[in-house]
Parts: structure tokens; sequence; C-alpha cells
């Protein structure tokens, strides 16, 4: 019998096929150096003599065929060369140097490149995304080679429709887009920003199986404020501030309009916009076009699945998680679409009671709790703003210590984007939580924008906490044989499984529903045995299982919404079949 995960496994399967020959003919209409050129095609030195004739390569090629294995193992060892001949020197100079290797060989074969990362996804998703993307898309002008992806300026206005159509692959499934307003926590990087689609997409394939021909990241350039980069010489993009207004949003419109002219089911994701625009753009299209906002929705779900695993942690059941006390510090994007998906799901388990959910959870920002007396209220972050003196006489503006001192949270919960801003005197007060095991996420990326390190919340908080942060860093030894466990919560536990279930499904539009199952199925992912230990997400080895669920639970959300249309050769009344199968 079929079930809905053995339907995402088996397009997971399918990019086993970068790891050799595609399996039957494969036309390729170039010869010679065309083909060598091409990473698709290229094969390096494993193209045997019979080709080489076919294809115009002899002659063009050292003699000796090298098979795939041995060029895998080659490049496994020339890595590993690397890593030794680095050691010691500081982390920017090995991390770049990382990069470029695992780059060069991205430029040369994708075959053995998709190969390589899918095998070693846990050493390597550090370098092609968090947090070595952010470091590379602040040198990117100085470290482009070659183009990959595509380029929408504000000088293409009018012209979108037509340029779409520059780009070769006949079929696009996944599109990562940016305008570089607000890459991670390092603000407006311009056109420099193109490098977190690059990784995204790349996670994409490695973890969701996504054809790597069928994929597009893209660059939205309307402009940079960043005064650094306008005065740069090598900077790429266009020497003009940033548009505004309806100036700025036509711009947007005309690509979407564009892309999904010519692939109506393309998934596009949004990524890394600033908060103003991220916060417009979701509302403006989610009804429209298939698409999301992984700041907002993709960290909402897995900061969620923490949130749920933290209570599993504390040996209750989830539906305690509606009595929970949560301080969040950081009302961005980020922040506010945490908030909005930890109301509706404490609001779900509390018998739908909205106002009891809203009371359990505290905003704050740079000027501290945010009130219904704040002046200047953000729109986005006014339902979550605290009538004055409701709880404990809190005040506005009231700082994140004396909140939580008063408040005694079970969650402290940081996407300010602001390094150390749970400092050693927040983290001492963390102590009297009325929660037996309290939780601190320190989600800002990259690791120098962490809330906190993971050292200083055992050190500071106690042993007895759960700790999760959006940076890599190492357990920590507590001695007597006790480990501090730090959980990453990334966001690609989640965005590749909701690319995959919604293109499963073939769903016009990405729900709330969708989204809630997706962070529902990860925190239920972890066993009995790993919760009460603080382990709240899995390894990152397992990324292309954890794929295949949470995308089989977007999946069967798009069933029960009755918004599942199919794809390819799997229809509606397949997916309706398969969803009573029953779970994962």
């Amino acid at each position: 019998m079929w079930n809905l995960a053995r339907v995402a496994a088996s397009v997971l399967s399918r990019s086993r096929r970068f790891s050799t020959a595609i399996p039957g003919p494969c036309m390729v209409h170039k010869r010679g150096t065309d083909i060598l050129h091409d990473p698709w095609f290229n094969k390096d030195t494993g193209f045997p003599l019979t080709e080489r004739d076919r294809l115009g390569l002899r002659g063009l090629l050292p003699p000796r065929v090298i098979s795939f294995e041995q060029q895998y193992a080659r490049f496994m060892e020339s890595f590993r060369s690397l890593e030794k001949n680095t050691e010691g020197q500081p982390n920017k100079v090995v991390s770049l140097a990382k990069w470029r290797i695992l780059n060069r060989l991205h430029d040369r074969n994708e075959t053995l490149y998709y190969r390589v990362l899918i095998d070693n996804i846990k050493d390597f998703a550090p370098i092609i995304y968090t947090p070595t993307v952010g470091l590379v898309c602040q040198n990117y002008s100085g470290l482009f080679r070659r183009p990959r992806g595509m380029y929408f300026s504000a000088k293409d206005k009018g012209e979108m429709m037509s340029m779409i159509y520059n780009w070769p692959a006949q079929q696009v499934d996944m599109i990562v887009l940016t305008d570089g307003s607000r890459i991670l926590g390092l603000g407006d990087l311009g056109v420099q920003g193109i490098g977190i689609p690059i990784g995204k997409l790349d996670v994409y394939v490695a973890a969701a199986g996504i054809n790597p021909q069928r994929i597009l990241p893209v660059m939205l350039d309307v402009g940079t404020n960043n005064q650094k980069l306008l005065e740069d010489r090598l900077y790429l993009g266009l020497r003009q501030p940033r548009l505004e207004g309806e100036e700025y949003l036509s711009i947007v419109d005309e690509f979407m309009e564009a892309v999904h002219a010519r692939w109506p089911k393309a998934i596009v994701q949004f990524e890394d916009f600033q908060m103003k625009w991220a916060f417009e753009t979701l509302e403006r299209y989610r009804k429209r076009f298939c698409m999301f906002n992984d700041d907002i929705q993709g960290t909402a779900g897995v900061a969620l699945a923490g949130l749920l695993g933290t209570v599993r942690a504390q040996g209750l059941s989830l539906t305690d998680f509606a009595d929970q006390k949560i301080v969040v510090v950081g009302a961005g994007s980020a922040g506010l679409g945490v908030l909005k998906m930890a109301v509706q799901a404490a609001a779900r388990m509390a018998g739908n009671n909205d106002a009891f959910a809203r009371n359990k959870f505290f905003l704050l920002d740079k000027d501290g709790l945010i009130t219904k007396e704040r002046k200047n209220l953000d729109p986005a972050a006014a339902p979550f703003a605290k009538d004055p003196g409701d709880f404990m006489g809190l005040r506005e503006g009231a700082s994140l210590l004396e909140v939580v001192r008063k408040v005694k949270p079970h969650v402290l919960l940081g996407l300010s984007g602001v390094g150390g801003v749970f400092n050693e005197e927040v983290l001492k007060a963390m102590r009297e939580s009325d929660s037996v095991k309290p939780a601190i996420f320190a989600m800002s990326n990259p690791t120098m924008n962490a809330e906190c390190t993971a050292a200083d919340a055992f050190k500071h908080a106690g042993e007895n906490i759960v700790f999760a942060s959006g940076s890599p860093f190492e357990n920590v030894d507590l001695g007597n044989g006790k480990i501090g466990h730090v959980n990453q919560a990334n966001n690609m536990y989640l965005f590749p499984g909701i690319g995959l279930g919604t293109l499963l499904s073939g769903a016009r539009f990405i729900t709330d529903g969708m989204l809630q199952q997706a962070a529902e199925c990860l925190a239920s992912y972890m066993t009995d045995e790993e919760i009460p230990k603080g382990i709240l997400y899995p390894s990152i080895d397992s990324i292309r299982d954890i794929t295949a669920e949470v995308g089989a639970a977007v999946l069967r959300a798009a069933v029960e919404e009755d918004l599942a249309e199919g794809h390819g050769e799997v229809g509606p009344r397949d997916l309706k079949h398969m969803s009573k199968v029953g779970p994962y």
C-alpha cells in the first residue's frame, strides 16, 4: 500500500541519479569544449573513450579515464587536505577556503557536486548555508567568478516578461527570491544577497531531491542603502538608493506576473526581505501565487516545533503548550512570524481561546516591552502588544531583565539580530523560571549575532535547560559525563519539506494549515528517549528522511483542505486515496 511518506521518499530517491549516469539515453546537443564548459553535462575525466569519440572530446582531455567513484574520492581527499592545511587559521579564512573549493566543483561538475553534498550534508551544510553563506554574501562581489541564477533590476521595468524566457530550463519547480535588503542579521547587502537563494536551492536539491535543472535563484535588485557598497568599486549591483513605496511594489509585481506566466506551478520562496516588505509581499501574493516567506513562516515553523518539543522535555503533553509563558525578543519579520504561528497553536490547544493564548506571550524590541501605549506602534506588532499594567504591572518599554524577573517565563526566545542581548544577568534570571526545564532559544544568524552562546547559556542559566540556536554551536561538556545538548533551530528542517509537499500536491497556494502540519510533524519526529535529554531536533544527517516526513504532512494537509491538484503522474484522486492510508 502506498502512503504519503513513500510518495515523498520516492521523489527523494530519484535524486540518487546524480551519483551515477542518468538511466536511459540523454540527448546532448553540444560537442567538444561546449560540453566541458557546461557543469550539467561535464564529467571531467570520467568520459569513456566511446563518448569522447561521439562528442568530439578526444584530445581535449588527458588520456586516462577516471571513474566517478575515483573523482569523488579525489575531491574528498582534496577537501580533507584543505582542512588539515588551514588548521589554526582564522575561521573566516577557513570558511571561505572551504566555500571556494565547493564552488569550483559546482562550476565544473554538478553531478559530482550534488553527490558530494548529499553524502556529506552535515559537514557541508554550514558551508553552503548558515553560517558561511553570510560571509560569502558580504564578500560576494570580490568572490564572483561566473553568474548563477537570474538578476532582475529596477532598470528592467517593462522587460521582465521577455527576460524570463532567457532562462534555458523549460520547466522550473522551485524559485528562491531575495531583494538583498536584510541578509540574515547583516542588513542591506544589495545584489550580493544572491548567495542566499543559491545556498537555499542547493539545500532543496540535497534534502528534497528537487531536480537541479528545475531550480532558479533570483536576485531582485532595486538598489541599496548600504553606502559602503555604493562606494565599493567592485560592487556588481545598481548604484542607487533602494526604491520605495509603489515604485518598489511595481517591480515585484512585474516579476511575479512574469514568472507565473511562464511557469504557473512554480513555487516562489521569499527570502531575507526587510520586515515591512516581508509582510507586505506575503499578504499581497499568498492568495494569488504559490509562495511563502521562509523568514516569517519557515522560521516560525521550526521555532514552534522546538517550543512543542520543550513541552515534551518537561514531561508534559503537547496540549500544555497553551500554559507556557514565552518571552520573544525581536519584533522583526521572524519574531512576529513565530508569534503568530505559536499563538495560533496555543489558541487551538486552549479550545480556540485566542485571548487566553495571547496573554501568555510577551514581545520586546530594542525599546523594551511593547504595549498598546507605544507611540507609532507597528501595525504588524499591534496584535501582540500588551495592555499596560495587565501583567504584574509591567510598563511600556520595560527592559528584558525586568520582564524575565517578573514573568519567570518557561521560554526565552531571541530573534533580535543583536549579539549577546541575553547577557549574564538575563540568563541568571532564567534560573527562577516557573518551568522545571526552562528553554533558551538564541535563534539569530549568523553566529556573531546570536543572543548568547551555548556555553554561556548552560553556565549562567544552569545545566537543566533546553538550548537552541540559529547558528551551529558545539555541545557543552557539563562535567561528570553530562552533555549540554545544542539544538540548531535550522530552517532547513522545514523549508525543503514545505516545497516538496507543495510541489507533489500541486497546490496553488500554501496555507497556514499546511505550515502548521509541517511544524507539528517536525515536533513529533524526536523519540521519547531523546526528548528528555534536551534534544529537540534530529541530526542533519537524517535531513532527507525528515524532509520526506514533512513533505508528506504538507501534502496531507493540502488534500484535507481540498487544495491538491496533483503533480505529474499523480492526480487528485490518487492523492486522496493515499491520504486515507494513514500516517507516515
